[in-house]
């Protein structure tokens, strides 16, 4: 038919030559204006596009973009349910988390008397403690003093120049890898009553009194320094940033540093004031103990199946204990199970320093049974 449609270059010479006959109307880019085109077939075949009108790319979406009242909104909705999400842990019923059976009662109980028959004063240590004195540090200090005053004035007053600053601070660092003699005397005098008392924890288990001699000496020497890093660690006090040694001996962070731990002081101080938030009673200590006293994974130890069976029976039992007990901590029991990692490393840190001890310190100062377990 006569079609006459507003765009004539739509029908110019080159276009009817590429476009087949009888698809010369089917322009899509003038078919919206072309009045007299006729109705398209239902599933119209792909066509050529025109040139002068190219097919439009998809639009795209805008990015949406929240103001500040909604993103406010949104990230408080978060909060909550995240906030929800921890009560609906923490309300869990009794049997989502078990708690302990008959025999793993009878377990706690029995680790629990012997922890507390061999921990020093008990409950009533903040009462026995006795704040180690600092006459003889203070006497020490004033010893260098006069030595450095006498120094100074044999060779003459110099005037700091910029090569000598920083000096001071190289000095100061191998300072600290120095031993307090009269500290370490101080701490000798408690160390064999300490390892005592963690000897007479494990012969009161009688999973342990059941293995071989070997072993047993094996699992004390591996434990032990961990054991009464613990004791230690519990016994921390915020008010007086102390710790409690054996019950009696209350030392600050520089003190304990100084009396030959060096930098092992400062994990053992970390640990204390990481486990006054969980509030730990003296079954939970107890068996954190026994879990630590039977380590499968000590070097030369022959029964490593039985111990770590053994192993197992307390951590089952331990985990009951923390789910009858309801702490409010979040995700309590995995956290706690890592203050054993950091007190192998305390053991593993002790080891190494003890030979620096070894070299610092004369070796009549060392107590017999404190050689016998730290030396290998």
């Amino acid at each position: 038919g006569n079609i006459s449609p507003p765009f004539s270059s739509c029908l110019s010479e080159a276009f009817l030559n590429l476009v087949p006959q009888q698809k010369k109307s089917w322009c899509p880019g003038c078919a919206g204006f072309t009045e007299s085109l006729p109705s398209a077939p239902p599933s119209p075949p792909p066509l050529p596009v025109c040139s002068h009108h190219p097919r439009s790319p998809p639009l795209l979406s805008a990015p949406v973009v929240l103001d500040d009242s909604k993103r406010l909104a949104k990230r408080k909705l978060i909060e909550e349910n995240r906030e929800r999400r921890r009560k609906e842990e923490l309300q869990k019923t009794a049997w989502d988390r078990l708690e302990p059976t008959q025999e793993e009662w009878e377990l706690i109980r029995l680790v629990t008397e012997a922890h507390m028959s061999t921990n020093a004063q008990g409950s009533h240590w903040k009462q026995k403690r006795k704040f180690l004195v600092e006459e003889a540090m203070l006497l020490n200090e004033i010893t260098c003093n006069l030595f450095y005053t006498s120094d100074q004035s044999a060779a003459g007053v110099k005037d700091t120049k910029p090569e000598d600053c920083g000096q001071a601070s190289m000095v100061n660092a191998a300072e600290e890898n120095k031993v307090d003699i009269e500290a370490f005397s101080q701490f000798t005098k408690i160390i064999t009553p300490a390892i005592t008392r963690v000897v007479d924890f494990a012969k009161k288990l009688p999973m342990f009194c059941e293995l071989p001699c070997e072993d047993q000496i094996i699992l004390l020497k591996g434990c032990c320094m961990e054991i009464m890093s613990l004791r230690a660690a519990v016994r921390y006090d915020p008010d007086s940033e102390t710790l409690t040694l054996n019950g009696e001996m209350a030392v600050t962070r520089g003190q304990l540093k100084n009396g030959g731990l060096g930098v092992v002081s400062d994990a053992i101080f970390d640990l204390g004031v990481s486990l006054a938030s969980f509030n730990l009673d003296d079954s939970e200590v107890a068996l954190l103990q026994a879990v630590i006293l039977l380590s499968s994974d000590r070097p030369g130890l022959t029964s490593v199946e039985r111990i770590e069976r053994c192993q197992e029976e307390f951590l089952l039992a331990f985990e009951h204990y923390i789910n009858y007990r309801k702490h409010k901590v979040a995700h309590f029991w995995p956290k706690l199970l890592m203050k054993v990692t950091d007190l192998r490393m305390i053991g593993a840190c002790h080891a190494s320093r003890f030979l620096h001890m070894k070299v610092e310190c004369p070796t009549e100062l060392f107590p017999p049974l404190f050689l016998e377990v730290f030396e290998d």
